[in-house]
């Protein structure tokens, strides 16, 4: 695990499983919260499978197990609480936070999920937000880069991923499987277990 590779970013993480390499970059921006939820900002991930990392990918829109991962991702970490979202808000109905995390998969070798929840929130833990400073009469927005604010997190997610083999006499479980292992467990697949760290089940 490697912190703040990215140095265009905000902070980001590099983390490699076993022959899989994920790395994650998050990007601030300043938006107003939504109608509904006046009092939040926003938290927005983005898992890409690039034909990079495997010869299973293809140039173009992003495949359906991408998505797939991507909303796995963002439901583990919506579930987990790991960030508040109230803690993004700067004025209520007015100005708030939204963390663009754009996750790229260098090398799948399996365990891909694990990998991305590992960087996600790696680089989320080292983040700090800028001071920004609101006129309600003229909504001029002051932003300080030099002053800044560490992002509060409530514990740490822990995904681990698991396979099954059904057998004729009886299904073995596969911990941690690589690509060929998943490959090998056909329909079945892996599934994913998350803990936070009360034992509080996140995700599967």
């Amino acid at each position: 695990l490697n912190i703040n590779t990215i140095k265009s970013a905000e902070t980001s993480a590099l983390v490699k499983y076993g022959n899989t390499t994920v790395i994650c970059g998050t990007k601030l921006e300043l938006a107003a919260p939504k109608a509904e939820d006046p009092d939040s900002g926003f938290l927005v991930t983005n898992v890409e499978l690039v034909p990079l990392c495997s010869p299973k990918f293809r140039p173009g829109p992003p495949s359906d197990h991408a998505q797939v991962i991507s909303n796995v991702v963002s439901e583990i970490i919506n579930n987990s609480k790991f960030i508040n979202l109230k803690d993004l808000c700067i004025v209520s109905d007015k100005l708030a936070w939204v963390l663009y995390c754009d996750i790229v998969c260098l090398d799948n070798d399996g365990n891909v999920v694990d990998a991305c929840i590992t960087a996600l929130t790696a680089s989320l833990k080292t983040l700090s937000l800028p001071t920004v400073t609101y006129d309600p009469e003229t909504e001029e927005i002051k932003v300080d880069t030099n002053n800044r604010i560490s992002l509060k997190v409530n514990g740490l997610p822990v995904a681990t991923s698991f396979a099954i083999f059904p057998n004729c006499e009886r299904s073995i479980l596969l911990t941690d499987p690589n690509t060929f292992e998943e490959e090998m467990c056909g329909g079945n697949g892996a599934n994913i277990t998350v803990s936070w760290n009360n034992g509080f089940l996140c995700g599967y």
